[in-house]
């Protein structure tokens, strides 16, 4: 069984989806329509643009988006998944994909939920740190005994965890997860605390966009960050979408269950390979490959 897979923000490159573009009329048609969605020219951006411009939260979300979405769009008869599946902001594209959600929805709510995060981002200091080299369970136990808001937010593969909070929290954590035995514990150059509490504002903005959103039934199974299990029903992927954001992307386990459930070979569709390094790391069986247009 095929599983394809759809990478999340920091996949991003300039002159991403270029190729697709000069080569593909379809691509091409999308990619205006995005610009007219959007209401300025995200193709400037993506493709001659710097990776300063790449890297603003407006932006990065519906490029990634866009790459991925467009890719799966002209790989055609091609393109044939048994399961869906994204990280975090993938999870849009993975419903695109599925035919869960139409091309223009799945592009408003993107570009709404990278509007409703910066705007929580803003609202307060915090940021995210990669913790390498412990199990899950200290990982876990250490965000519980830290004073502030601190939390596992991003269960990428075994030994690899990311966590959310505030800037203060997430110092004292990094330095108890050092004493411990952690490989590295890494604050990163985001701009918040996504997949926290702190994301709660945005949570209630984007709810109402996605509840008064179109969902249909999807073709595929889409295994989502929150539950990890293999979804069909569109009201109960609506709700999971929701809660996504202020709960962790369980990406380790959703993984596994696809596997457990019969994907043999995981297919990446979008920018770069992240999400098929981390599968290998999870299932050293498991066949991995970039979707490759016509």
């Amino acid at each position: 069984m095929n599983a394809y897979i759809f990478p999340g923000q920091g996949a991003q490159f300039v002159g991403m989806g270029l190729d697709l573009y000069e080569n593909h009329a379809q691509a091409q048609e999308l990619f205006e329509d995005a610009n007219e969605i959007l209401g300025f020219s995200i193709t400037d951006i993506m493709f001659e643009g710097t990776a300063e411009d790449l890297k603003q939260t407006k932006v990065t979300q519906p490029a990634i988006f866009l790459h991925s979405v467009i890719l799966s769009k002209v790989l055609g008869e091609e393109f044939l998944p048994d399961m869906v599946a994204g990280h975090s902001l993938g999870e849009f594209s993975a419903l695109v994909a599925n035919g869960t959600l139409s091309f223009e929805d799945g592009l408003q709510l993107v570009s709404q939920r990278a509007m409703a995060m910066q705007k929580a981002c803003e609202r307060q200091p915090s940021t995210m740190a990669a913790v390498l080299g412990l199990e899950d369970a200290v990982v876990e136990r250490i965000c519980a005994e830290t004073d502030g808001i601190v939390v596992p937010a991003n269960y990428n593969c075994p030994g690899q965890l990311v966590i959310s909070g505030e800037v203060e929290a997430i110092d004292k954590a990094c330095e108890k997860l050092k004493e411990a035995g952690a490989r590295r514990a890494l604050v990163l150059p985001v701009g918040g605390a996504f997949h926290s509490p702190l994301m709660e504002p945005a949570r209630e903005e984007l709810a109402a966009a996605i509840d008064s959103t179109r969902f249909n039934e999807p073709n595929c199974p889409v295994y989502q960050n929150v539950t990890t299990t293999g979804i069909t029903v569109s009201k109960e992927i609506k709700g999971n979408l929701i809660a996504q954001l202020t709960a962790p992307v369980k990406w380790t386990q959703s993984v596994q269950q696809m596997v457990a459930d019969g994907a043999k070979k995981f297919v990446e569709v979008g920018p770069g390979k992240v999400l098929q390094g981390l599968v290998r790391k999870i299932d050293s069986q498991a066949e991995t490959a970039s979707a490759q247009p016509l």
